[in-house]
């Protein structure tokens, strides 16, 4: 059987933890998660099912060096798949960020790394009820749904350990099929 990949860019250290966590829960069937900022274009499309992490940062951005990051991550990493097909990769974005801080914005990453790897081949899976949240707009919903799971680990600490598994029990059939 392939191994899920799990992928993360962070600013805080707050993604990774969620990664690690994910790795934890998915047991033999992941491998460790990578900082994005570290993968290589190979070791990421080696993988047929991913699992993919990002914050937003400020006005709805993704982390990277012209965010104040001294290490390259997803805003660096997302362009050298602009020539790739993407097409048999599964994929599921989760998301974390700020509703009271940051609630016209909130999540944004998900929905920018989403629309990107779509627009290469990928399928997406793992969208998330918008319900139990409060912000104002977000790039990353579509109707009712985020387009993956979005956690804010400053409001909402308590609900990450649940939203996870009801996600991964949600998306690990169609990871590992």
């Amino acid at each position: 059987m392939a191994k899920i990949g799990i992928f993360f860019g962070t600013d805080t250290g707050r993604t990774r933890l969620v990664a690690k966590q994910i790795a934890r829960k998915l047991g033999d069937a992941a491998d460790a998660p990578v900082n994005i900022g570290r993968a290589t274009l190979e070791q990421f499309l080696a993988y047929e099912a991913l699992i993919l992490g990002s914050p937003t940062l400020g006005d709805g951005e993704l982390p990277g060096q012209s965010t104040g990051l001294a290490q390259p991550s997803w805003e660096e990493f997302l362009p050298q798949l602009a020539a790739v097909d993407l097409s048999g990769k599964v994929v599921a974005i989760f998301g974390l960020g700020d509703q009271k801080k940051y609630p016209d914005e909130f999540v944004d990453a998900i929905g920018i790394i989403h629309y990107a790897l779509v627009a290469r081949g990928a399928r997406p899976i793992g969208y998330w009820p918008t319900a139990g949240y409060e912000f104002n707009a977000s790039q990353a919903v579509d109707g009712e749904l985020f387009l993956g799971l979005a956690l804010d680990q400053i409001n909402q600490p308590v609900l990450t350990e649940e939203r996870l598994d009801a996600w991964l029990a949600q998306i690990r059939p169609e990871l590992m099929p």
